[in-house]
This record gives C-alpha cells, structure tokens and sequence, in this order.
C-alpha cells in the first residue's frame, strides 16, 4: 500500500447560512486532516512513499461590493469598505462557537458574497496530529531525515503578528484580512498553551487571571474544589488542572487526565461553565518575557477578558501593606513589546473593567464611597523588566517615577495590558502593595508570611467577584471600540 497522495482541491461553495458554512468548514478540515494522518500512518509502517503528502486548511471568503453603513456601536462583525476577504481557520471543534458567531454576524451586517473552500495553505504535520502527538517518538532517524521531503513542517513565515500589530500591507489585487490570526498562527499557539501550561486548548475559558504567586492559585484550587464538592447552586461543571486533570461537578464527558508531578512553566486551571464563560487562572511566575509569551499565545482564543492579579511595590508613604492598586496607566519599561508596540502609545482605561473591578474591591471589603480610598488608590503603574530595580541609581529613576505619578511598580502588568489592547483582549489590573521599597519596607520572609496570610484570599475574591460581574456586562458591550484599529478586521 502506498502513502495516499494530495486530495483534490475543493470548489469554492457560497452560502447563506452561518451553520451551513460551518458545516463546509468542518468538513473541509476534517478530510485533509484524515488525509494527513493516513499519510503519516502508512509512512510510519514503512509502506511505499509516492510523492508529497499534503492537506490544506479551510478558507473563508467574504465578497462586499458596496458600502454598507452599520451600527456605530459595535466593535466587530462588519468590514469598513467594499472588497475581498480572506482568512484561513482550523480547529472547528474547538473554534466552532466562536467561528459560527463571526459568520452570522458577516451576513447579518452584509449583503455579501460569502464562500469557503480550501486554502492553499498546507495544514503542518504536527498540527493536525494535534497537542497529545509527540510526532518525533517511535520514528527512526531515516524516517525523521524524509519527513520534510514528504510532509508539510511549520513555516515561522506565515506566522507573523503583521495584522495585529497593523503593519499588514494589502497590496493591488490581494484579499484584506478577516481576522487577527491566521490557521497557522492559531495552530502554533494552542501547541504552545499545551507545552506551557500543561493543559489543552479546549480547556481555557473566556474569562483569564494571570497571577505572578503559587499563593494565589493554592486559594483558587481550594475555592473551585469546594465549587465542585458543595451543593450550592451555581453554572460550574468542572475544574481542570495541569495534566487535564478534571474534577466534575456533573458527568460532564470529561476524561479524567492526571494531574502533573512536575509543573510546567506557566500552569494553567480552569474553573469551566458549559458556555465556555468560566473562569482560567495561569501562574506566569516573575517578569515581562513570561508575561508577553504567555499572553501571545492565550490571545489566539479570543477571550472576553483578561485581569492581572498580583503583588506590587508601592511607592507613595501613603500607602500601607496590603493595599490595592487600580492600575488607570502604565509606565512601561518592560523592554519586550518595543518593536510591536512602542511605549510612546497609551493604553486607555477600559471602563468596564475599572468599573467592575472597583465594585468588586467594594462588595469584597465592605468599604463604599469615600471610604474605599482607604484601601484602594487608583493611578499608573510602573512595569520594569529588573527584579533588582531597588539598586538603580534612586535619583534618576525616582525623576521618571515622580513624573509619570506612579503609585506601584510591578514587572507583568504594563505587558499584559499592552498585549490586551494589541490583541483587542479587554484588560485590567489590581494589584496588592506587598513591599514598600522608597520608604524603607523592603520584601522580607517574615513580612510576607504574614501578608500573603492576610491579604491573598480576599484579593483573589475580588479578581473572582469582577469576572463574575464582566460575565454579566455581555460581550457587546465589553469589547471595547477603543481597542479597534483604523482598518480593523471583522473578526472578535
């Protein structure tokens, strides 16, 4: 038996309907990633090889011949002018909802042409056997030196940040972009969120916590298995850890996993609701690298929101141990988005976010009007890529301090909020003073002992309380204008 060839490409197909489409969509992707892994199989039995193995990811097209004019409220779901459009898509299993939804919008919004068909772009081989395959194992080292010459391998070409980071260039006759990240793009992340976290894709909800403390995942495992075990009334069906360990609330259809003896870089755990609304929580550990990698990846899933909950140095006398900070601004001297978004830009304060998050701070506390300045400060936030910061030179630093007004200094939180607004993720932060550096309150053992004892589980039941309070906003409303670009794609 030889290695099955390249499938047939397929006719362009137009449609009417979003649920048809998809249904195209799936199918498209379904036959060329069957072809692949039959191709792989027979390659791996040391059948007969006949030329190159090759499936390709479905394409969506929409064609807009005149100008339609849309809701002035909206953030997403429309193009600003005639034209072609294109975007490749891949995972529909894990996509579908979210695929589903941009499409009715399109025909919704537009009285368009909207088509799908295959791609010319070749679906990698270690994409399509998807974050469990560890493609290189049991293969000889003659297999693994014919694999290029027979399958499709990752190409870091197509897998750029242009049209993110708006340095995407339409040239004469070439189709515009439908959506932030292409299939290849998508594809590379979920591996990376897979290697990262030690969790699957299908796993992260649409509602994210980054925290720079095992304290504060420690008090999320403990309040999500009480979720799981207690008999109040609420949406949440599981919670999942590290090694797609799940515990379930109802028979859920989830395979059970193991949880990790040995954590992975940035572990991940995911208190899910059948929506896919539930809440992710990821320790990014210390510093801006680890914060832009993480979130470059996470971005690709779309999610409604992303919040930073953490410790910070404060650097006004004012401020005691234990308070908040609401970061409004950012001073960012992170030195890993200089060249996709450069510092000079400003991050806008999301209302939403602050508005929820201070009703949060309020509900959790006790503390309303004028009394929550006692525990909360709202001002900007100074993110630096130095854990040693402290040794600088105090004068020279402390002139770019003064001048900003900075109230705290961490080393995530200006990157992740850069990462939101450049992903059009929603985004906010609210940190906790554990150290006061400036005044002489250095970050001792004895002196977090006692501040991680008092303060964590209140902080970490705010960040919680203000998912809960974004989930109820809607998503309409949360996705920012602010966050769309002159020429912006369609897609969410």
């Amino acid at each position: 038996m030889a290695v099955p060839k390249n499938p047939k490409a397929s006719s362009f197909k137009t449609f009417k309907t979003a649920s048809s489409a998809m249904a195209e969509v799936e199918r498209i992707y379904a036959k060329n990633v069957n072809q692949l892994k039959s191709g792989f199989d027979a390659f791996t039995k040391g059948k007969k090889t006949t030329g190159r193995v090759r499936g390709y990811y479905p394409l969506l097209r929409l064609t807009v011949e005149k100008r339609i004019k849309s809701d002035s409220r909206l953030s997403f779901g429309f193009v600003h002018e005639p034209g072609l459009y294109e975007t490749t898509l891949t995972r529909p299993d894990l996509f579908h909802h979210y695929y589903l939804e941009q499409i009715t919008l399109l025909l919704k919004n537009h009285q368009g042409k909207l088509e799908v068909g295959e791609s010319r772009t070749p679906i990698p081989l270690h994409f399509a056997l998807g974050e469990d395959f560890h493609l290189e194992q049991g293969l000889s080292l003659t297999q693994l030196e014919r694999m290029p010459d027979i399958f499709d391998q990752p190409d870091l070409e197509l897998m750029d940040d242009l049209v993110p980071n708006g340095a995407y260039e339409i040239r004469p006759g070439q189709p515009a972009p439908l959506a932030l990240f292409n299939a290849p793009r998508t594809d590379l992340s979920l591996l990376r969120l897979k290697h990262y976290t030690g969790t699957k894709a299908e796993h992260f909800q649409n509602f994210v916590i980054f925290t720079n403390y095992q304290f504060y995942i420690d008090e999320f495992v403990k309040i999500a298995y009480g979720l799981m075990e207690g008999k109040d009334k609420h949406d949440y069906i599981a919670f999942v850890e590290p090694g797609d360990k799940v515990t379930a609330k109802i028979k859920s259809g989830h395979k059970p996993g193991v949880l990790l003896k040995r954590m992975p870089q940035m572990p991940a755990y995911h208190l899910k609701r059948q929506d896919g609304s539930g809440i992710t929580m990821i320790n990014i550990g210390v510093g801006p690298s680890n914060a832009k990698t993480i979130t470059d990846h996470v971005a690709v899933l779309r999610p409604h929101a992303w919040l930073m909950l953490g410790h910070c140095a404060g650097l006004r006398n004012s401020q005691a141990l234990g308070d908040y900070v609401l970061a409004h601004g950012y001073l960012r001297e992170d030195n890993v988005l200089y060249r996709d978004l450069h510092p000079s830009i400003p991050l806008p304060a999301l209302s939403e976010i602050q508005v929820a998050l201070e009703q949060a701070v309020g509900e959790i506390t006790g503390s309303k009007g004028y009394d929550l300045k006692k525990v909360m400060r709202t001002g900007t936030v100074a993110t630096v890529d130095d854990r040693n910061w402290e040794l600088r030179s105090s004068v020279r630093q402390n002139i770019r301090f003064s001048q900003s007004r900075a109230i705290a200094l961490d080393m995530e939180s200006g990157t992740i909020a850069a990462n939101g607004f450049r992903f059009r993720v929603p985004y906010g932060t609210l940190l906790c003073v554990s150290d006061k550096p400036l005044h002489g309150q250095l970050k001792l053992p004895g002196m977090a002992d006692s501040f991680y004892r008092e303060r964590v589980e209140q902080h970490l039941k705010i960040g919680l309380r203000s998912m809960e309070i974004l989930r109820d906003i809607g998503i309409e409303k949360l996705h920012s204008r602010k966050l769309r670009s002159f020429n912006e794609v369609a897609f969410q």
